[in-house]
C-alpha cells in the first residue's frame, strides 16, 4: 500500500502546492502595487473627491456590499456618479435619469473604480478576478456560475478584455469559470496590461440603450 501512495497523491499535492503559492504572490503583488497606487494617486483622488464633492453633494464615496470569495459579503467603495433623484413614490429614477455628465465621464474613465483600491490594500479585492457583483444575484446563478465566487473578485478579468458590458451575461460567467479554472500569475498580467489598455480606449463600458448593462435577471433553463 505504501509502495503507490505516493503515486496517487503525488499529482494533488504538487497542485495544492502550486496554487498555494499562486495565491500567496498574488496577495503579495496586489499589496504592493494597491499600496504604490494609493500613494501615488493621493493627490488626484483629493482633487476627483472634491469635485464629487461639488457636483453631487455628499457623501462623495457609494458604498454597497458585494460578495467576495466564496459569496462572503464585503463593502465595495467608488466614487459617486449618480444623485439620488426619485419620483413622488420615493423610488429612485432611472440610472440614465440620474448620471451626471461628471459621473458619466467617471465611469468612462473608470476613475470612479479607484476608491476600491482600500479594497484590495484590505485583501477582500484583487486587481485581477471576475468583477465583484450585486447580492442579490447569488440565488440566480446556475452551479457552474456560482465557480466565479471560488477566487478572489477583481477589478477586471477575462470577460473585462473581451467585451466588458457588450457581452452577454452568460458569456461574463463563462469566461468567468476560465479564469477560475486556469488563474496563473503570468494570466493575471496579461489580464493587467490588457485592461489598461482597454480603459484608455474606454472599450466595452455600456450595453446598447443602458449605462452600464441591463440587471442579471437569472438564466434561462433551456440554456
Amino acid at each position: 500500500m505504501q509502495s503507490f501512495c505516493p503515486i496517487v497523491f503525488l499529482a494533488p499535492v504538487k497542485l495544492l502546492s502550486a496554487l498555494v503559492s499562486y495565491v500567496f504572490w498574488k496577495r503579495i503583488c496586489d499589496f504592493i502595487l494597491a499600496f504604490f497606487l494609493l500613494f501615488l494617486l493621493a493627490p488626484f483622488l483629493f482633487v476627483i473627491a472634491i469635485l464629487v464633492r461639488l457636483d453631487l453633494g455628499p457623501p462623495v464615496f457609494y458604498r454597497q456590499q458585494r460578495p467576495g470569495l466564496k459569496g462572503k459579503p464585503f463593502w465595495l467603495f467608488k466614487f459617486r456618479t449618480m444623485t439620488n433623484l426619485s419620483d413622488l413614490d420615493s423610488v429612485l429614477l432611472p440610472d440614465s435619469s440620474r448620471i451626471t455628465p461628471f459621473g458619466s465621464w467617471l465611469r468612462s474613465t473608470s476613475i470612479d473604480e479607484l476608491p476600491a483600491l482600500f479594497n484590495i490594500l484590505l485583501g477582500v479585492m484583487s486587481f485581477i478576478g471576475p468583477r465583484p457583483l450585486l447580492m442579490s444575484y447569488l440565488p440566480l446563478y446556475s452551479p457552474e456560475q456560482a465557480r466565479r465566487h471560488d477566487v478572489m473578485p477583481g477589478f477586471s478579468g477575462l470577460a473585462q478584455i473581451n467585451g466588458r458590458n457588450l457581452l452577454s451575461w452568460e458569456e461574463k460567467f463563462r469566461l468567468d469559470v476560465v479564469y477560475v479554472d486556469r488563474q496563473s500569475l503570468l494570466l493575471d498580467l496579461r489580464i493587467f496590461l490588457i485592461t489598461i489598455w482597454k480603459v484608455l480606449r474606454r472599450e466595452g463600458i455600456s450595453a446598447a440603450g443602458e449605462v452600464t448593462m441591463a440587471p442579471f435577471t437569472g438564466t434561462p433553463t433551456d440554456q
